[in-house]
């Protein structure tokens, strides 16, 4: 009984998942723990999924994962038939609230969900453009060296694990750095400072690396 009671809390969840917002402020509460109880399952749910993808094939996951959703819902369906018969009640589908909710995606937040993906797809497609056709010298010479330190991630992990790592980074990061911001800060803060120093040398030492003024381009054409 104890197990079944979970699974309709886990339901429960599951509505007010659907009920927030698919904006900023809701991912942030999740990233940052504001509700344990939410970000948990989130971190749980999605952790123990790219755990089994990595074992298994996504379609084996997908399966079996579909399969114990099922067999609990099934469950519980029957054990409140069998209970509203014994007491003789009348209330009806246990499902019934969450089987109410409307799961149609509105126009309007399709539309936004598309414009916000082609603006970052032609940001990054501009942006590789910048690089590879080596607008900037020295940002193309940093880009490569961030190439060459992923071929070396690469041959040290593979996809999924840099996925797995990547999300727990998600939900550990953030919070260690909220926790410990002032800190971070002040070594962030160093860290920039040494990187712009040793940019600002190499541009003074390639100055193929540094951009004609707008002014003096101006002059030249005229």
């Amino acid at each position: 009984m104890a197990a079944l009671e979970q699974v309709q809390e886990f339901l429960a969840l599951l509505a007010q998942f659907k009920e927030m917002p698919l904006n900023r402020e809701s991912l942030e509460s999740l990233i940052y723990w504001r509700d344990v109880k939410k970000s948990g399952i989130v971190f749980g749910a999605g952790l123990i999924t790219l755990l089994a993808i990595s074992c298994c094939s996504v379609i084996s996951v997908f399966a079996y994962l579909s399969l114990t959703i099922l067999s609990g819902t099934i469950a519980f369906r029957i054990y409140k038939s069998v209970m509203q018969a014994i007491q003789k009640t009348s209330d009806g589908h246990p499902f019934k609230e969450y089987l109410d909710y409307d799961l149609t995606l509105s126009q309007d937040k399709v539309q936004h969900i598309a414009g916000v993906a082609v603006a970052h797809v032609n940001g990054f497609v501009a942006e590789m453009r910048r690089l590879f056709l080596v607008e900037d010298l020295v940002d193309s010479i940093k880009f490569g060296v961030i190439l060459c330190v992923m071929t070396y991630i690469g041959a040290w992990f593979n996809g999924m694990t840099l996925v797995i790592m990547a999300f727990v980074s998600l939900f550990t990061l953030p919070k260690v750095y909220e926790n410990n911001k002032q800190s971070i800060d002040t070594y962030l803060d160093l860290a920039r400072s040494k990187v712009a120093d040793v940019t600002e040398k190499i541009k003074a030492a390639i100055p193929l690396g540094t951009k004609k003024p707008i002014a003096a381009e101006s002059d030249k054409d005229k």
